[in-house]
């Protein structure tokens, strides 16, 4: 009786212990099956949400041993819903099936602040990509990188303003996108006969206080990519828009509805996702532990296909590299 006795206060503070592991798994759960962003810490923990399944299965062990069965049930459904939505989304394929027009290399990297330049210009060499969608990307860093990749279009900033999309294939400017506080340039480029769209991408991050900015500057980019999805023809049929490159860091990954929004919005599919790697980290790469976040990411249209993606690391970068290979198919 008397080690019953001593039992009971036991369980009831590791009950209490588990309903406290279960607060923001719980919030960020909710959020994410009700597709919204909420606030600050939110968005912050959408990050997070594959790693909140640790502390909604810890609750759920020390609940059921402590018969606290309503407890219980309210972590199990909290691990379901974070487990559920570990799942990579969107299609495992585009649509393309027409023939193949031609192929691009991509690679997407944040140089933080230039100081990855170097790295990233060996990186170049040994990869060869055909297009550089390069953030954080001042004066000097174009420069350097232009040497083997002559065209471009620039931002011309210090700091995190400055952005290129560098070809090693002549490039058409286009302006930079309004209304972003940060430097998201554009240009056309033509493969295989076919013109293609191109834009960098870099919202402001969901800095706590900072949320409202980062989702209008991921608004502009939704609502940039829908209008791209589709034209109107003369006799005012709905028509594929021009195949479309959306690059860079997005400071989003594909837990967060903002981001969702833009993929579905613009018809658009994530080059990681495509070819398997939906999940791997591409941030913080040089902090205490691995990077847990994808956050970088190449978007294309229906009109490609992904022969293959990688995340490299980036000596002098907080960022992995993101490097694809895409193959652009003729419409059907």
């Amino acid at each position: 009786m008397a080690g019953t006795h001593t039992s009971q206060p036991l369980h009831r503070a590791a009950a209490w212990a588990a309903r406290l592991l279960l607060v923001a798994p719980t919030a960020v759960a909710g959020c994410r099956l009700l597709d919204t962003d909420a606030v600050t810490p939110v968005p912050q923990l959408l990050a997070l949400l594959p790693w909140l399944a640790v502390p909604a299965g810890l609750a759920l062990l020390v609940l059921l041993p402590a018969r606290r069965p309503l407890s219980a049930a309210w972590a199990g459904a909290v691990l379901a819903v974070t487990l559920w939505f570990v799942q990579p989304y969107g299609p495992a394929a585009t649509p393309a099936r027409g023939p193949v027009t031609g192929e691009l290399r991509v690679l997407a990297a944040n140089v933080r602040f230039g100081e990855a330049t170097d790295a990233l210009a060996a990186l170049v060499r040994r990869e060869r990509p055909d297009l550089l969608f390069v953030t954080e990307c001042d004066p000097a860093c174009a420069r350097r990188l232009s040497a083997r990749h002559p065209y471009g279009a620039h931002v011309a900033a210090a700091g995190p303003a400055g952005s290129v999309i560098l070809g090693a294939l002549p490039l058409t400017p286009e302006p930079a996108l309004p209304g972003t506080s940060m430097g998201m340039p554009g240009a056309t480029v033509r493969v295989g006969g076919t013109d293609v769209t191109l834009r960098l991408a870099h919202p402001q991050p969901p800095l706590p206080g900072r949320v409202g900015p980062w989702q209008r500057e991921l608004g502009v980019l939704r609502e940039f990519a829908a209008r791209h999805a589709a034209t109107r023809g003369a006799a005012g049929d709905r028509r594929p828009g021009r195949p479309l490159v959306l690059a860079g860091d997005f400071n989003a990954t594909q837990d967060h509805a903002a981001f969702r929004s833009l993929l579905d919005s613009g018809d658009l599919h994530d080059a990681a996702r495509l070819a398997g790697a939906a999940r791997t980290g591409s941030w913080p790469r040089d902090a205490a532990v691995p990077p847990y976040a994808q956050i970088d990411h190449v978007l294309v249209s229906d009109a490609f296909t992904v022969r293959g993606a990688r995340f490299l690391d980036l000596p002098g970068s907080d960022h992995r590299a993101l490097l694809t290979d895409l193959v652009l198919h003729a419409r059907p």
